[in-house]
């Protein structure tokens, strides 16, 4: 594995073609999306105001979900979530209220490795996509999945609705 550039977020064209999946959520066509794209609402650590973006599941269990900051810690919804942990996840129809929490680095690069056995030209494309060159063996995708945060988005019982 190497890091061939460093990425930020998206910006311009790309941010609004990146957005775009909100506004299939905001439609009510968030079940269209499947179960590998979550609508995380959150609340912006500075402004205080509720914050929507789309990402990946790469990992669902009887604990939650899971979902990657592939733009490292700085991602502005990672950075939100780690100051205010209380979230509302939407994924398909169903929405729940949710508390966001890290997973340890060595237990991302396992998610990781598994993430990239199940989605191996996903997988390809993500790391591209974050700046990695990988030659895709297991030990590159556990290197990825070591420098790229990951968090873990438990249900919480009570505020569940949706299908």
């Amino acid at each position: 594995m190497e890091i061939v550039k460093k990425t930020g977020p998206p910006t311009g064209l790309r941010r609004t073609l990146w957005r775009l999946p909100i506004r299939l959520y905001r439609m009510g066509l968030g079940p269209v999306l499947g179960r590998r794209i979550m609508l995380l609402t959150h609340t912006g650590r500075v402004s205080g105001r509720r914050r929507q973006v789309v990402i990946e599941v790469v990992q669902r269990d009887e604990h939650g979900y899971v979902a990657a900051s592939g733009f490292g810690p700085r991602a502005d919804w990672y950075r939100n979530v780690m100051t205010d942990p209380d979230v509302t996840v939407q994924i398909g129809g169903k929405i729940l209220k949710a508390t966001a929490t890290p997973i340890p680095t060595d237990v991302g690069a396992e998610i990781m490795a598994t993430y990239a056995s199940r989605h191996p030209v996903a997988v390809r494309r993500l790391c591209k996509l974050m700046g990695f060159a990988v030659d895709g063996g297991v030990d590159d995708y556990r290197e990825v999945g070591r420098r790229i945060p990951f968090v873990r988005f438990t249900p919480r019982t009570t505020g569940m609705s949706g299908a």
